[in-house]
């Protein structure tokens, strides 16, 4: 019992020692470089200094604090303009009244190690706190910075547990917008997701398909890349390198200079910092490597570090995204006067001097700087800081519960975590017209300005802007572009070309090369009957049926249509034989004429032969029709002509056959056949023969009549314009009749070739058939396997040369003895006085 009660007082007496227990600082003070008193204090990080020294770590006395030199204009800038809005604020009327705002303001130096430190004395205070009962709490109620992304990673990573907001100005890493990650940062300045991406858009936009990529080996470079690499994928960009280092290896840089120098890419995006950047402008001005077109990032695209004497050889026509250019009103003025009066530590009375034993020694680089206020228009960044203070007050406003009259509520203790809470509510129009508010992600809405290094006549360099990037537009109106406006590297008007092959033109395809990017390919012309109207397409499209490519393939166009025309060298041939054919014809006919009273033509039945004479005339004519553009009508005369015509010749050569086989018998006692056949019977012969042709076509125009077609199979590039046959039965019973009539005349004209006659007619006849059957016999195969116009040239001549068989063979003996050998043109030798000759 006595033990249970000792333990139970101890117990008490160290519970009672902890909760009086006093802050206790270890190790040396870190001072800010800038501060200000007040009722609610706003920390800060700018590298306003850019080279750190690091102290001695022999370990044989205690390490002293890291020094820093080499005065960082821009982050002075916004350690000024911090300045600037915290005083404007305690002046206002309207916002926070009666609560002054102070400010601790430390210099990071632009390095990890210094930025560390920097974030503990900002979280723990320093030594005007020690002897104070310790609750946890910080003396910051919001954090300004830090300028660079990696060291605003650290920032919020360190501030996260105690819940203090971090507003970054300048901290564009995507990486930031993951609010699991940091719940409590915010930032001035867009996320790079949206840099990135338009990166990619203004180099799909000049036609650049092949690029290099260089980036900072550090949070900001890392994310911002790797945003860019994906988006140009997306948009068919291709990358030859994408390689990075960081400011602190060399060795790495002159590796990134190599890789530069052996590329074909004549673009670089450079999504660097400006220490990268200048390290990387140094090592190219030392290898003479120019002619690059550099696309950069708002980290260096407008920092007055990089103009040099030679740097303009280098980076002369970039083109790149900045923050908006904002003129802060009356911020000029206070960089040269009130700055250095009111809040400048050095140039203190001693009566108003810190409690801080400081030292003007420190200053003294930052003195120089006293009366230079020109770099004040291009600092792009100081709108941001400008932002940043004026949206923690806005915050402090809402929590302390501010009204116009009655002032704020002072004794409302604010917890951090409210700060962050009441930021994501903030929503104000600073002087310059800008709204801010903060978005899910803590970002606000990206607005670059797109600017480009030019030469003025006086040699100085200047950021140009020639065009705007704003997300808060429709997509078709975020990107506009000046490109009339742009000085290209080396001074040129006209845009570099940069990319791994050449457009293929149209009429081409392009054939991605193995092994290599998309954007590495041979322009391959497009295939017979395709067509490729477009600059750089994968693919040919097919031309449609009755169409064709042109000779440069990008165009389709009618195919040639082919037809036996009346202009060309086979029509006028063939024209030529069938007006000859019907010439000697109808000279053969008046010749006959003249000379009806003859023998010869009396004995071989003048009536059919003039009849037969007349269906040849129609049989050479007939071809003509085979000639010429097809039409429907000429389509059903062609075929019904020819076969009609054809019919009605045959008819006669059988009915001069029938007359000498009937002729012959008639010599024979007592034979009365001539009267079965006289030349009634023998007009009604042909006559009949003819009408069952006439009965054939009239059935074959009736239910499948020819018409005109358009072959598009045999040729691919041609159409074929012939008249199809509409029904193949119909084509071949007229040709078929036609054949049948032919070989019962051949077999009767053979049957008779042997008859005894001076003049026998039957032989002739029997050779006319023999030709006619021949030429048919062949037309068939041929007629099958000749291609376009050639069919009907081959069934022309077929036409013609049974035609001109048919007259050589049955007028040609008979014209010879009319015209060389009248002497037997006589009706004593007709008799047969003379034994004829047997075959």
């Amino acid at each position: 019992m006595l033990l249970f009660i000792y333990k139970l007082l101890l117990f008490h007496q160290l519970h009672t020692k902890a909760e009086k227990s006093l802050c206790q600082l270890m190790g040396d003070s870190k001072y800010p470089l800038l501060s200000k008193d007040g009722d609610v204090t706003i920390g800060a990080l700018f590298p306003i200094r850019s080279i750190e020294t690091l102290p001695s770590f022999e370990f044989t006395k205690k390490p002293q604090l890291l020094s820093c030199s080499s005065v960082n204009l821009r982050g002075f800038r916004m350690a000024q303009t911090m300045s600037f809005a915290i005083d404007e604020i305690n002046r206002s009327e309207s916002l926070l009244p009666n609560v002054s705002i102070g400010y601790q303001i430390y210099d990071s130096c632009g390095s990890r190690l210094s930025t560390i430190s920097a974030i503990m004395a900002l979280l723990n205070g320093h030594v005007s706190v020690v002897g104070e009962i310790c609750n946890g709490q910080s003396p910051i109620h919001a954090i300004i910075g830090e300028t660079e992304s990696s060291a605003t990673v650290i920032l919020s990573r360190t501030t996260g547990p105690f819940k203090i907001p971090v507003i970054s100005h300048s901290a564009s890493c995507e990486c930031l917008s993951k609010r699991k990650d940091y719940p409590s940062f915010f930032r001035t300045i867009a996320s790079d997701y949206h840099q990135s991406r338009a990166l990619a858009y203004i180099v799909k936009h000049f036609g650049w398909t092949w690029v290099g990529a260089v980036n900072s080996d550090n949070d900001y470079g890392n994310n911002g890349m790797a945003i860019f690499l994906n988006t140009a994928q997306e948009e068919g960009i291709c990358v030859e390198y994408s390689v990075k280092f960081y400011r602190t290896e060399p060795d790495k840089l002159q590796k990134v200079v190599e890789t530069i120098k052996k590329s074909t890419a004549k673009v670089i995006i450079a999504f660097l910092t400006t220490s990268e950047m200048y390290n990387l402008l140094k090592q190219l001005n030392t290898e003479n490597i120019t002619g690059l077109q550099m696309i950069g990032v708002e980290s260096w695209i407008t920092a007055k570090s990089l103009i040099t004497p030679n740097s303009f050889h280098v980076l002369g026509g970039s083109l790149g995204f900045a923050v908006r250019k904002v003129d802060i009103e009356g911020f000029s003025d206070y960089v040269i006067k009130a700055f250095w009066n009111t809040t400048f530590p050095c140039l203190r009375t001693e009566r108003n001097s810190s409690q801080y034993a400081l030292s003007c020694n420190v200053y003294q680089d930052l003195l120089v700087l006293k009366n230079y206020n020109e770099d004040v228009p291009e600092q792009r960044y100081a709108s941001n800081v400008y932002k940043a203070v004026y949206a923690v007050a806005h915050s402090l406003h809402s929590l302390l519960k501010c009204k116009d009259m009655k002032g704020c509520e002072k004794d409302v203790k604010i917890q951090a975590q409210q700060v962050v809470e009441a930021l994501k509510n903030v929503n104000f129009t600073v002087k310059m017209g800008d709204r801010v508010w903060f978005d899910s992600t803590g970002g606000i809405v990206a607005q670059y300005e797109i600017v480009n290094w030019q030469q003025d006549s006086d040699g100085s360099v200047q950021f140009k802007p020639v065009g705007y990037y704003d997300a808060s537009l429709p997509p078709d109106q975020r990107f506009v572009l000046k490109t009339e406006n742009i000085i290209w590297v080396g001074g040129q008007l006209e845009k570099p070309r940069s990319v791994c092959s050449e457009n293929c033109p149209p009429g081409t395809r392009k054939a991605t090369q193995k092994g290599r990017p998309v954007c590495c390919y041979d322009c391959i012309p497009c295939a017979e009957g395709e067509i490729n109207n477009e600059t750089d397409s994968n693919n040919c499209k097919q031309c449609p049926g009755e169409y064709w490519s042109n000779a440069e393939k990008n165009k389709c166009v009618l195919k040639a249509v082919e037809f036996l025309s009346f202009t060309e060298v086979m029509g006028i041939v063939l024209i030529f034989f069938s007006l000859f054919g019907v010439g000697l014809t109808m000279m053969v006919a008046i010749l006959f004429y003249s000379k009806k009273d003859t023998p010869i033509v009396k004995a071989n039945n003048s009536e059919l032969s003039f009849l037969l004479l007349f269906s040849l005339t129609l049989c050479f004519l007939c071809s003509l029709t085979f000639i010429g553009r097809p039409t429907e009508w000429s389509c059903m005369l062609r075929h019904t002509a020819f076969g009609i015509t054809f019919v009605l010749c045959i008819s006669c050569v059988l009915g001069k056959t029938i007359v000498v086989l009937m002729a012959f018998k008639a010599t024979l006692p007592g034979s009365n056949v001539m009267k079965w056949f006289g030349p009634a019977q023998q007009r009604l012969s042909v006559l009949a023969f003819t009408l069952i042709q006439v009965l054939i076509c009239v059935l074959w125009l009736s239910l499948f009549p020819p018409f005109p077609y358009k072959n598009l199979k045999y040729y691919k590039e041609k159409v074929i314009l012939e008249c199809s046959l509409g029904s193949i039965i119909g084509f071949w019973a007229v040709l078929g009749y036609i054949g049948l009539l032919a070989v019962l005349c051949f077999i009767l004209a053979f049957l008779a070739r042997t008859l005894p006659d001076n003049f026998n007619e039957a032989k002739f006849i029997t050779f006319s058939m023999l030709i006619f059957c021949a030429v048919w016999i062949t037309f068939i195969p041929a007629y099958v396997s000749s291609p376009g116009k050639f069919t009907v040239a081959v069934e022309i001549f077929a036409i013609l040369a049974s035609s001109f068989g048919l007259l050589f063979c049955i007028f040609a003996p008979k014209c010879y003895i009319i015209l060389f050998k009248p002497e037997q043109n006589k009706k004593k030798h007709m008799m047969g006085k003379v034994l004829p000759k047997s075959y």
